[in-house]
């Protein structure tokens, strides 16, 4: 889809999702970084100091974070392309979506103060729609944001976004914690799983922008809305920072990251992890599983829907072998299964 400059629009990923595990796949819209206004998350060092637990007004959460988020601009053939992302660390590593820098051949950053400098791509995942560049900027210039624990979040918590929907620079509206454990495709087709739901205003711009905890802590990366308009329906979806601390790190070590594959597609209509398809030549192939087959445990943990699967799956890595425990015919089977690399 060409990139067109100063004007939002929405990519649609109707694919089903893959089991890497993966998941059953409902249709979203990707925060494009087509438009003018994609937001990009951040990553601040220098914030003040939050005493654990209090909660911060709205005005404080972002005089304490606004340094630490930038607007990146990424040129190709087919344009430019404008989104946002966070200061990751002291280094210049920053945060953002991948699908804001996909296909770029440069890419720039703008700070808070209006001085932009060049910047590299370290290493991108279509499968969490994640990536991590690089600025070639002074020390002066980096205010890391902190990343806080997604897995404390509770439906409810106040949550606070910032980015540039439709070009308006450092907008921030505020919002709670709608529902946790959403699963949302990714670029890729792979499940993400682990989604936060919000219902803070995010819109064209806000694609890789900070969706910020009461304490002024980076708890996702604002990535994908559902929507009938294409437009702001209170229902958008934010990548856990979990999720973002592990990928960053593999990234920025390795230049990618890699997911454990057990290779099966579910059926999305099922209240159960029911398999859909097995693909030819997978740990599941192998492993004997079957069209039909629900998977109940992996390891010991309990699995009861797609979204259940996806993350047992997702707390491996490549090459380990799990038991998988499947209900097939009114039967409990037993499976050992060496799990493998998701293809890219």
């Amino acid at each position: 889809m060409p990139r067109l400059p100063r004007k939002p629009l929405l990519a649609s990923l109707l694919a089903a999702a893959c089991i890497g595990a993966g998941g059953g796949a409902v249709a979203y819209s990707v925060l494009s970084d087509s438009g003018s206004t994609v937001v990009r998350q951040v990553t601040v060092q220098n914030a003040q100091p939050v005493a654990s637990g209090s909660a911060l007004s709205v005005n404080s959460i972002y005089k304490n974070t606004y340094r630490g988020v930038v607007e990146i601009t990424a040129r190709s053939n087919g344009g430019s392309a404008e989104g946002s992302g966070f200061v990751y660390d002291s280094s210049g590593h920053i945060v953002t979506n991948q699908h804001v820098v996909d296909g770029a051949q440069s890419i720039s950053v703008r700070f808070w103060n209006g001085k932009t400098y060049s910047a590299q791509l370290v290493g991108s995942d279509s499968s969490t729609d994640l990536a991590v560049i690089k600025v070639n900027a002074p020390d002066s210039q980096l205010y890391p944001l902190t990343l806080g624990s997604s897995s404390k979040l509770a439906v409810g918590d106040p949550v606070v976004a910032i980015g540039s929907p439709f070009g308006l620079e450092e907008t921030v509206t505020s919002g709670i914690v709608s529902a946790l454990h959403r699963s949302i495709d990714s670029p890729a087709n792979f499940a993400i799983s682990d989604t936060i739901q919000t219902d803070a205003a995010i819109n064209h711009g806000n694609s890789g922008g900070p969706l910020l905890n009461a304490q002024g802590q980076v708890i996702g990366v604002n990535a994908q809305i559902r929507s009938d308009s294409g437009d702001n329906a209170g229902v958008g979806f934010a990548i856990p920072s979990d999720t973002v601390r592990s990928i960053a790190g593999q990234l920025i070590s390795n230049g990618k990251a890699v997911h454990a594959y057990l290779g099966v597609s579910l059926d999305s209509t099922a209240a159960s992890a029911r398999v859909a398809e097995v693909r030819p030549g997978t740990p599941a192939a192998k492993a004997n599983l079957r069209t039909g087959d629900v998977v109940t445990a992996v390891d010991g943990t309990t699995v009861n829907s797609a979204e259940a699967l996806t993350r047992a799956i997702d707390a491996h890595k490549p090459g380990e072998t799990v038991t998988v425990k499947i209900r097939r015919n009114g039967k409990d089977i037993t499976a050992q299964v060496t799990l493998a690399s998701r293809p890219s």
